[in-house]
């Protein structure tokens, strides 16, 4: 008896984070003026992630920069990772998702969302929800950075995946999508 593979639908994009200090707001008593240290350093790094709006599984891994063989590079990994199964990966119209270049893996099935409309794409609100955990946050080295993000990531629970991802549309599209 052959075994039944899943389809996850996954959405991707990237994040470019660094060392410059994103400052925010924050909290302090009446009449006194919050001071933050900032660091203007410009060394940074890529992640590159995919999540699943339904289930809140999430996938993420760093790369130097943002390019085409960089991209084909984190489809191949995310292709190991799902294994025997299949992904609809929603994905933006950048050059480098969009290039001739890259090879699709057998089990990675691209789904383009209209161009310019990153507001569709719910993997934005997770890198939203991951940079405002690095406000006001000085780090000394990319390491340092590094470090902090994987913590935040070993935090991250499902839950919170799907409270941040999870668009009526997408919800709806999967509800009716499985039911055929």
């Amino acid at each position: 008896m052959a075994e039944e593979k899943c389809v996850h639908y996954l959405c991707q994009d990237e994040t470019r984070v660094g060392l410059k200090t994103l400052t925010g707001k924050v909290i302090t008593a009446a009449g006194v003026k919050p001071t933050v240290s900032v660091k203007w350093q410009r060394d940074n790094f890529w992640i590159y992630g995919a999540i699943a709006p339904l289930t809140g599984q999430h996938f993420q891994h760093e790369y130097p920069k943002l390019n085409g063989e960089y991209f084909q590079q984190f489809l191949d990994w995310l292709s190991q990772q799902l294994g025997d199964d299949y992904a609809i990966l929603q994905i933006d119209q950048a050059p480098a998702h969009i290039s001739s270049a890259i090879r699709w893996p057998e089990n990675i099935i691209p789904l383009l969302q209209p161009p310019h409309s990153p507001e569709l794409n719910p993997i934005e609100r997770l890198w939203q929800f991951i940079k405002k955990s690095l406000k006001n946050e000085l780090f000394s080295s990319l390491q340092n950075l590094r470090d902090r993000i994987q913590e935040i990531f070993d935090r991250l629970t499902s839950e919170q995946v799907i409270s941040v991802s999870s668009y009526n549309f997408i919800l709806e599209a999967l509800f009716y999508a499985a039911s055929y």
